[in-house]
């Protein structure tokens, strides 16, 4: 059994605590036109032309992104770091794409992350089979969940897909104890007019308890636009970035609701 992977990033210090090994995995079911991300969308690997700049000179060369890597061969690559993980309180996180898109591997891999007492954490969507969620929860130390839109409507049209069970699993992840940290996009004319930014304080306050108590804001930028054309994804829609009084103002909300909130992840 292998997973398909396209990027590791040592030393994160943004997704989750610690120090930590960041996992992307190829292929996600959502088509989000904000995407940091769009080359994790395909599930297999991809072939692209790369060019390294020398000077005024530019060397062409053809590349792909996603690797395939077993289990082991895996967890011997986060174990180089294992001493920043004890020595930080980090540990690795699982990213995407979309990691459940990968379950099976997945499921194997946090089992041997779970007998090495390495922290994980797991960057998600939540779209996902709620057997398969419940079956990969116990593994999970920390649950990264995004939260695009409450509204289904504007969640199908942006992101492809039913916000339905993307909510149902966000739900009962709280409910039933295990920790969770909600991140949620900020996009200007996607998801920052204020009646909809009290809308989502007053479902996430319903929520608010000792294991669900932090929010993380992440703005919308234009780092990934330049991938679309390097990946031939076409770039189907383009956003403003969020000015930094939003950003306060948005913060701000939830904060006077209980949160502990963070700008960035």
């Amino acid at each position: 059994m292998k997973a398909l992977i396209f990027d590791i990033k040592r030393f994160a210090i943004h997704d989750g605590p610690g120090i930590r090994t960041t996992l992307f995995f190829k292929g996600c079911p959502l088509i989000c036109p904000w995407c940091h991300n769009p080359e994790s969308r395909n599930a297999d690997p991809q072939k692209y032309n790369h060019v390294d700049k020398i000077g005024k000179k530019e060397f062409m060369s053809e590349k792909t992104i996603g690797t395939y890597y077993t289990s082991e061969q895996l967890l011997n690559e986060i174990l180089k770091d294992k001493i920043f993980y004890i020595e930080s309180g980090g540990g690795i996180t699982c990213s995407g794409g979309e990691p459940l898109f990968q379950y099976s591997f997945l499921n194997k891999f946090l089992k041997e992350c779970r007998s090495e007492d390495i922290h994980t954490a797991l960057d998600t969507s939540g779209y996902a089979e709620m057997e398969i969620m419940m079956k990969i929860a116990p593994l999970v130390d920390l649950f990264l969940f995004d939260i695009k839109h409450l509204d289904n409507a504007r969640h199908k049209r942006f992101a492809g897909v039913s916000n339905d069970i993307i909510l149902r699993n966000f739900k009962w992840l709280v409910s039933t104890g295990y920790n969770v940290t909600a991140r949620i996009p900020v996009i200007p004319g996607i998801n920052t007019e204020k009646k909809y930014i009290n809308r989502l304080d007053k479902y996430l306050s319903d929520l608010l308890c000792d294991n669900f108590k932090e929010i993380h804001l992440l703005p919308y930028h234009e780092i990934g636009c330049s991938k679309y054309d390097k990946f031939n994804i076409g770039l189907i829609q383009s956003f403003e970035e969020p000015q930094a009084e939003l950003l306060e103002e948005y913060s701000l909300v939830f904060k006077k609701s209980g949160f502990k909130t963070k700008i960035g992840g």
